[in-house]
């Protein structure tokens, strides 16, 4: 290779460095300003309010995701960095143990101070230092990488931020609208069929250059056996058949954990149905409204879903099978709702695949600690930010959590089905 040839490789490639990291960069930036985008019709009391434990206020999700930067770039990384307050890293700490102690997550709402304006001039204080330390030249790889791992736990705040202020706005009487024509998850365009997934071995997992979770990885073999997929999620109209049947009172379609919480929550219906008048209502961003036949049922738990599965003569997919029909070009071309809509139960526990480590630190915090006791869920949801996921992308809950975005696509064995 020629000296010229070699210093246009050194130039090229410097060049697609450098693009990589002005998008970076843009991401970034208007990643901070999407959140405030969302508080924008939010008041400083809304902004202060924590309905419950699960659930965070407004505030604390602005702060927190700024304590994320502050804590694991600036703090390392930039020179002379001085803290905004020394006392920020332990009241927006959220679980990271090796990051120090922390605020009771129950007790979020009763921080009025700061106030929302300290909160704000928190975010600008961490962002000019940031941008100034990632827009420049010869930044550290490792500084590019969590900037990009900051960007995503952001967009999880976001979405957050919008399940956190809905079940706060529902607990209200004068049950207001966080959007008046906010327009919820996408209605299903026709009833759902079965399609098969192709049985055999498969791969899933994360693969290529583009970000993803530690928990997507490493890709690994699986067998897909003789199993069908609805083409689109169990929508309004099916659940209310299912309450009219008697589902919330028959034990037989229940797990035994879920039938006790049944009974101990005494539920009738999803989280955010109402009957008034006899007539079934329902809670939104967009505030309250009849039910929408077509429209997919959303806030239920693992274990109405599982039970509505069994009462369908189903069952939820494994989150093997989904990753491949979501994977399969023809097949994922004939479903619908996949990852625009509500996030998706599986019957899968949340674990580790073959092979995975978490990393080292508080960081490998993450993810890694809590691959116990729940399930995951598939997709994405319509509050999902643009973007964010990916077919490989895992997301999990406690089976007994209601408040998320989550809905309900159905699978069958093929060789069991009852046609």
């Amino acid at each position: 290779m020629s000296t010229a040839e070699s210093i246009d490789l050194a130039a090229a490639t410097e060049h697609l460095q450098r693009t990589g990291q002005v998008q970076l960069v843009a991401d970034w930036a208007n990643s901070r300003a999407h959140s405030l985008h969302l508080a924008e019709g939010l008041s400083a009391e809304d902004q202060q309010v924590q309905s419950m434990p699960d659930a965070s206020p407004t505030k604390w999700h602005l702060a927190h995701t700024t304590w994320f930067y502050e804590t694991f770039i600036l703090k390392p990384f930039a020179a002379d960095y001085q803290a905004f307050d020394s006392g920020y890293g332990y009241l927006f700490n959220s679980y990271y143990e090796a990051a120090g102690a922390r605020h009771p997550r129950p007790q979020r709402g009763l921080l009025t101070r700061p106030t929302l304006a300290q909160v704000h001039a928190y975010r600008d204080h961490v962002d000019r230092t940031l941008a100034a330390l990632i827009g420049g030249a010869g930044v550290h790889p490792e500084v590019l990488r969590r900037v990009r791992l900051g960007i995503n736990h952001e967009q999880q705040h976001q979405e957050l931020m919008l399940s956190d202020i809905q079940h706060a706005f529902s607990l209200n009487p004068l049950k207001p609208a966080y959007q008046s024509r906010w327009p919820g998850p996408p209605a299903r365009r026709e009833p759902p069929q079965w399609r098969r997934l192709t049985a055999g071995m498969a791969e899933i997992g994360h693969h290529g250059v583009q970000f993803a979770f530690d928990n997507e990885s490493p890709r690994h073999p699986v067998l897909i056996g003789e199993v069908e997929i609805a083409s689109a999620l169990v929508s309004e109209r099916d659940w209310l058949t299912f309450i009219e049947a008697g589902g919330y009172r028959d034990p037989q379609w229940w797990m035994a954990d879920g039938w006790a919480q049944v009974q101990k929550e005494g539920w009738e219906a999803p989280l955010y149905w109402q009957q008034r008048e006899r007539q079934w209502r329902v809670f939104d961003l967009s505030g309250e409204r009849e039910l929408i036949a077509e429209r997919p049922v959303a806030h239920v738990s693992w274990y109405e879903a599982d039970a509505y599965a069994r009462w369908s003569n189903a069952r939820l997919p494994t989150e093997q099978e989904w990753e491949c029909a979501a994977s399969e070009p023809a097949l994922s071309e004939q479903l619908e709702q996949l990852q625009t809509a509500l996030w998706q139960w599986t019957s899968s526990a949340y674990a580790a695949y073959p092979g995975f480590r978490p990393s080292p630190g508080a960081l490998g915090e993450y993810n890694g600690k809590f691959m116990c006791n729940q399930f995951v869920l598939r997709g994405g949801a319509h509050a999902t930010p643009a973007n964010h996921t990916r077919v490989s992308y895992r997301n999990f809950y406690y089976p007994h959590q209601r408040w998320q975005f989550a809905g309900v696509r159905l699978a069958r064995d093929a060789q069991n089905r009852g046609d």
